[in-house]
C-alpha cells in the first residue's frame, strides 16, 4: 500500500510493508553538482505534484574497499547527481509525535552509504522510533581543504539533512522536539563534531557514538589529502581546479593517495577540521545525554583479513611504540595480561585503547550531562574477526540477516533483542537500562551467552590513555 506525506518542499510517495511506512531517497538539499560543487549545500528546489519516495536515491561517488574488506563491508553504488538524500521509516498509523534517531554511516569519510540494508530502519519503526538514514559528500567533494571552498562539506551536509528533520519530520510522526543522533566510525566522529558545532545548537537532543572518538585536525594537517591528489593530478590544489578534473578521475586520484589508509594503522585520510565557524576550537562541552562505546577487539577488522596481525613483528611493535611515543612499560602490561599473544595483537590492543577505548573514556570523564557506556564483546567466527569493527552494527538495527558478512549465520539473536532494545530504550526515554557513569566507571558489556555491567574493566591497561 502506498502512503503520502507532504514535506517542505514538496509530496512524497511511500510504500507501507508490515505496518512500516519507508520513504526513500528523498533529497534534503541541492544536488551538489555545477555551481553547488564544492560549495555549502543548497535548498532543493520544490516541485510539483507527488514525488516517488519508493526507492533508495543515488549514492555519493566513492570506490569501493580493497580486498578483503570488500567482501566484508559490501557497498551499494547507485549513480545519479542527486545524492544528498534521507530515508525515513516510520509506523503506519502512526501514534505520532513518536522520538527520532537520525543514522550517520561510517567509512572513514570516503565510503558508505545510507542504502546499504544493513542500516534498514524497519526494526526501530516497529518498536516506536522513526528512523532517518543519511547520504553526505564523501571524500575530497565532502571533506578535502581547500583555499577557496568552504571546510567540513560534508559536516554542513548533516547539518542540512537535521535542519531537514526539525522541518519536516512531523509530516512523518516524528517529534522534532525528541531528535536522537547516532553514527558509527567516521559517523561517530561526525556524531562529535556535531555536539560542539553551533551550526547544529538545537536540531538533535541526545545522541549516540558507535567506535568513533572526538576527532578533529588542523587545516594544515586536513589539507594534505589535497596536496597529494593535486600531485598525482597535476592541477593547483584549488577547489576551482579539482573541480574542472573528471569525477572518475579525480576518484582514481582520491583511491591512490588514501586507499589503503585505516583508521587503526592511520595513513593519509580525510578528517573534520577546526575551521572556528562549524567546528569551533575551543569548543563548550556538550550538554545532550550521550551514549557512547567501542568493541573489544576493533582492531581485528582490518588487521585479521589483511594478515597485517601476523606480519608484525617484534621489530615492528618496537618501532610502533616509538613512533606514538608509548612508553615500554604499558606494552609490557598488555604482554603481562596475554603471554602467548603475537607481536600483532598486542599492537592492535594497544591502538583500540589508544585511538577509541581511551578517548571514549575521557569523553565521558569530561561530560557534565548523563553519559551511558558499552563495550560490545561476542566474537565472530568469521576469519578469525572476533569482536571487530562495526560487527554490532547488525544487532543495534536488529537485522543481523544483513550483517551475516561479519557475523557468519547463526549469531545470537537475543544478544540483538537486548542490544537494539538498549538503543530504542535511550533514544525514547534516555535510559539504555544499566547504570550512568559515575566514579565507578561501570560499562554494560553486550555478550552472548553473558552480559551485564562490568565497574572498571581492564582498568590497568586503560590507566595510560586517560
Amino acid at each position: 500500500m502506498d502512503t503520502i506525506a507532504t514535506t517542505c518542499r514538496g509530496r512524497v510517495r511511500g510504500r507501507v510493508r508490515d505496518g512500516v511506512a519507508a520513504y526513500l531517497g528523498i533529497p534534503y538539499a541541492a544536488a551538489p553538482f555545477g555551481a553547488h560543487r564544492f560549495r555549502a549545500p543548497a535548498p532543493v528546489e520544490p516541485w510539483e505534484g507527488v514525488r516517488d519516495a519508493l526507492e533508495f536515491g543515488s549514492t555519493a561517488p566513492q570506490r569501493p574497499y580493497r580486498p578483503p574488506l570488500d567482501q566484508l563491508i559490501p557497498e551499494v553504488d547507485i549513480l545519479g547527481e542527486e545524492y544528498l538524500n534521507l530515508n525515513v521509516w516510520t509506523p503506519e498509523p502512526d501514534d505520532g509525535p513518536l522520538p527520532v534517531m537520525v543514522w550517520i554511516h561510517g567509512g572513514s569519510l570516503r565510503n558508505g552509504s545510507a542504502a546499504m540494508p544493513l542500516y534498514d530502519g524497519r526494526a526501530f519503526a516497529r518498536d516506536g522510533v522513526v528512523l532517518v538514514s543519511i547520504n553526505y559528500r564523501l571524500g575530497i567533494e565532502g571533506f578535502g581543504v581547500f583555499p577557496d571552498a568552504p571546510d567540513n562539506r560534508g559536516l554542513l551536509d548533516q547539518i542540512a539533512a537535521l535542519t531537514w528533520v526539525r522541518d519536516n519530520i512531523a509530516a512523518f510522526g516524528g517529534d522534532p522536539g525528541a531528535v536522537t543522533v547516532c553514527g558509527e566510525s567516521a559517523g561517530a566522529v561526525s556524531v562529535a563534531a556535531l555536539m560542539t558545532s553551533p551550526r547544529a545548537a538545537g536540531l538533535f537532543h541526545r545522541a549516540i557514538l558507535q567506535s568513533g572518538p572526538p576527532q578533529t585536525v588542523s587545516r594544515k594537517e586536513g589539507a594534505k589529502a589535497v596536496h597529494a591528489m593535486a600531485k598525482v593530478l597535476r592541477v593547483p590544489a584549488t577547489a576551482e581546479a579539482f573541480a574542472g578534473v573528471a569525477r572518475e578521475r579525480l576518484l582514481d586520484a582520491q583511491d591512490e593517495v588514501v586507499g589503503r589508509a585505516d583508521p587503526i594503522s592511520g595513513g593519509p585520510g580525510f578528517h573534520i577540521v577546526v575551521d572556528d565557524d562549524v567546528v569551533p576550537a575551543d569548543p563548550p562541552l556538550p550538554s545532550v545525554d550521550l551514549l557512547l562505546g567501542c568493541n573489544r577487539e576493533e582492531y581485528r577488522l582490518w588487521f585479521v583479513p589483511s594478515g597485517v596481525v601476523d606480519r608484525v613483528g617484534g621489530l615492528t611493535l618496537r618501532l610502533a611504540l616509538l613512533k606514538f611515543r608509548i612508553p615500554g612499560r604499558v606494552a609490557r602490561l598488555y604482554r603481562a595480561t596475554r603471554p602467548d599473544a603475537k607481536p600483532g595483537v598486542i599492537l592492535g590492543e594497544i591502538a583500540t585503547d589508544l585511538l577509541l577505548r581511551g578517548p571514549l573514556n575521557r569523553l565521558a570523564d569530561s561530560r557534565p550531562a548523563r553519559t551511558f557506556l558499552y563495550e560490545f564483546a561476542w566474537r565472530s567466527p568469521v576469519l578469525g574477526l572476533g569482536a571487530c569493527h562495526a560487527l554490532e552494527i547488525g544487532f543495534v538495527f536488529d537485522n543481523l540477516r544483513h550483517g551475516e558478512a561479519l557475523t557468519g549465520p547463526g549469531a545470537p539473536q537475543p544478544l540483538a533483542d537486548i542490544m537494539h532494545r538498549a538503543w530504542v530504550d535511550f533514544v525514547t526515554s534516555a535510559d539504555p537500562g544499566w547504570d550512568a557513569w559515575d566514579t565507578r566507571r561501570p560499562v554494560m558489556v553486550f555478550d552472548d551467552p553473558s552480559r551485564g555491567t562490568v565497574l572498571s574493566p581492564r582498568q590497568e591497561e586503560l590507566q595510560p590513555w586517560l
